[in-house]
């Protein structure tokens, strides 16, 4: 299966993000892909105290519109994130829509980004609320698990959407440069590796008034942790052939999914305690 990852700049101007996204879908439709991934906040970056307010409701323009591209270019398509109106709560929502245009999956993100790091400073739930359900859906019979950006640094969610069926994961990103640098690739290619999955990561690139600078590097990565495809600065399509028969085949001969000790793996969880 070939798939696209977009990375974007995306700015506080929706109906200029949206046409750059347009564009970069539309070659990755040409190039054959049959799944398109797009990074976090795609519609919409910057201003994040006023979040709230700039929110979408589902059935809104944004998501609208991701429903058409999918539908005009015939293929999957993940909605990397927008804020999510529903009813008094916010949430960071990532959407897959099939080549019908139907929308087919909804993840609320559920790990919120607060972190006082110099050149990262920041408290997502300030203005979002967290997600509570793990997602896996279908594309084209292939089981993808969903996440969003921060939920890259819990390798317990990834090995639960794995458990669950997972073969692909994706992770649109607005992952900062300041913390990206350092461990942008270093935790992709571990969750990769640790559950044997393909992992498809969008990511924003560079400056937008009211948030971090965003580190781009949007990857593609395999099975065996081999980064198959990497986006540098700017806005760009990345594209990469998913081998499922190789995925089968590391599954098979290095099987440390079947080698797990669950009967171990259950403790007291002393910083959720106190």
């Amino acid at each position: 299966m070939r798939v696209g990852v977009v990375q974007l700049s995306s700015t506080l101007e929706t109906e200029r993000n949206l046409s750059v996204a347009a564009g970069l879908i539309e070659n990755a439709g040409r190039s054959g892909a049959r799944l398109v991934v797009l990074p976090e906040v795609f519609n919409r970056r910057g201003e994040s105290a006023r979040v709230r307010e700039q929110a979408e409701e589902l059935e809104g323009a944004s998501l609208g519109w991701a429903a058409e591209q999918a539908r005009a270019q015939r293929l999957w398509l993940v909605a990397g994130s927008i804020a999510e109106q529903a009813g008094t709560a916010c949430h960071n929502t990532s959407c897959l829509f099939s080549p019908e245009g139907e929308r087919v999956a909804v993840y609320r993100k559920i790990h919120l980004f607060d972190v006082d790091i110099p050149g990262a400073v920041a408290k997502e739930s300030a203005h979002v609320t967290a997600g509570g359900e793990l997602v896996v859906s279908q594309v084209e019979g292939c089981p993808v698990g969903l996440t969003v950006c921060y939920d890259l640094r819990f390798p317990e969610l990834y090995r639960r959407l794995t458990l669950l069926g997972a073969r692909m994961i994706t992770v649109p990103s607005a992952f900062t440069e300041r913390t990206g640098r350092d461990h942008w690739e270093v935790l992709l290619r571990a969750r990769a590796i640790e559950n044997q999955v393909f992992v498809l990561a969008p990511n924003q690139f560079g400056t937008t008034a009211g948030t971090p600078t965003s580190y781009g590097r949007s990857m593609i990565i395999d099975p065996w942790g081999t980064v198959l495809a990497q986006a540098g600065d700017g806005e760009s399509l990345i594209l990469a052939d998913l081998d499922f028969a190789r995925q089968a085949e590391v599954r098979s001969r290095l099987p440390s999914l079947q080698h797990r000790r669950p009967d171990l793996y259950a403790w007291p969880d002393p910083i959720a305690e106190g």
